[in-house]
């Protein structure tokens, strides 16, 4: 093994571990942000999704200005920064809670889904400083401390949303602000301290227009794949606990399902490198579309507690073969000089898209049930698929 990849490697486990802790924020605001608004809201329970829309319309606000403050103050300070943003969002929701305040909740949510915006960056970080033969490897590794975050973020609900009775969920969102605070003495390791590449000086010189770089057919494919995974699995994800809670199921029973559904999204990290080295990402991100079929097909088939948990089972391995596969495909069609303000835009597109999903999602189910939720996969995968056989088909004219 190489330096550069024994330093790629330790920085890639180092963003994991870090990913592991502060990643948590995001599995308790998604089991309890719809669940708690339900609860703070009166009569009318339309807006209870908001809160999880919030959480998403933050991440899409923060995409570009954390890649601006990561590229300003080095990717160790900057990543810093975003958890000292996760732990006020934690704190702000807190204060909502007590306060009964529905939309001071709201904005809680919101700053948390900003410092996830920072977590975010973990991936291409990880994939910036690495040679490029371990480019698939390093992202998987970073995506893998998800397996973590799948069993402390609910264990850290079950154990806490009644800590500050009478308030509930309270003690859940404080807690955030302790996993902030781990976090951030992780990330102290971190010894890549510039914006740069680990390999090599980056030359501005090079780098194309924006807009050149996204109308790539590979880029665009990889946008649209990559867009439709994480919107699908925001879609269903944030309608489960609802649905769950609706059939009669108890708020813990809904929150082991997101247990099951954020482990089975993270958990084949530690081989989906391997297997888009060794198949192509394009057939890897195939594979995860049609995994996402199988999740509607199972929530179409009943609403016994098995069947939500292996939909958002089928759900989550979707989304780990569909996104990492497209996030490989990306990092492939940018410069060094570019990826600043590529990665920007293609998180910004992105989150902003799966804000509007989460959003949709409680209206959908309010308006039609947990069913329509379902049937709303077909069209989307649909179309992400026929992006990638667009792109393979450009690719064999142009090989012939």
């Amino acid at each position: 093994m190489s330096a550069g990849e024994r330093e790629a490697r330790r920085t890639a486990y180092i963003l994991a571990a870090s990913q592991a802790i502060i990643g948590s924020a995001a599995p308790i605001a998604f089991s309890l942000g719809g669940l708690a608004g339900f609860y703070l809201l009166g009569p009318d329970k339309s807006l209870a999704t908001a809160p999880i829309t919030g959480f998403s319309v933050g991440l899409a606000l923060g995409a570009l200005p954390a890649a601006a403050i990561i590229r300003s103050l080095g990717q160790r300070n900057g990543f810093m920064f975003g958890t000292a943003v996760t732990a006020v969002g934690g704190a702000v929701a807190t204060l909502g809670l007590f306060r009964s305040e529905f939309w001071l909740f709201v904005f809680g949510l919101l700053l948390l889904g900003v410092g996830s915006a920072f977590v975010q960056q973990f991936r291409f970080a990880a994939a910036d400083n690495a040679p490029p033969e371990f480019k698939a490897n390093a992202i998987s590794f970073v995506l893998a401390g998800g397996i973590i975050t799948a069993i402390l973020g609910p264990q850290i609900v079950i154990f806490t949303r009644e800590l500050l009775a009478p308030v509930m969920f309270a003690g859940s969102f404080a807690a955030i602000i302790g996993l902030a605070a781990i976090g951030a003495a992780i990330l102290s390791f971190l010894r890549v301290k510039g914006g740069g590449s680990a390999h090599g000086a980056v030359s501005q010189a090079d780098a194309r227009p924006l807009l050149e770089i996204v109308s790539q057919p590979r880029f665009a494919a990889a946008l649209v794949c990559a867009v439709g995974s994480y919107a699908l699995m925001t879609f269903v994800m944030t309608g489960a606990p609802l649905a769950m809670v609706g059939c009669g199921f108890s708020p813990d029973e809904a929150t082991l399902g997101i247990s099951w559904h954020v482990m089975a999204m993270f958990g084949p990290s530690f081989f989906t490198g391997r297997l888009i080295q060794r198949f192509g990402a394009e057939r890897i991100v195939a594979f995860g579309l049609f995994l996402l079929i199988g999740c509607a097909i199972v929530a179409l088939s009943g609403i016994a507690l098995w069947q939500f948990w292996t939909s958002l089972i089928l759900l989550g391995l979707g989304w780990n073969f569909g996104f990492i596969g497209a996030t490989a495909i990306v990092s492939t069609a940018y410069r060094p000089s570019e990826k600043g303000k590529v990665q920007g835009f293609h998180d910004f597109v992105l989150f902003s898209t799966v804000a509007l999903a989460s959003l949709m999602s409680g209206a959908v189910y309010n308006a039609y049930g947990w069913d329509m939720l379902a049937w709303v996969v077909f069209p989307i995968c649909a179309i992400c698929l026929a992006a990638l056989a667009a792109l393979s088909m450009m690719r064999q004219r142009q090989t012939t």
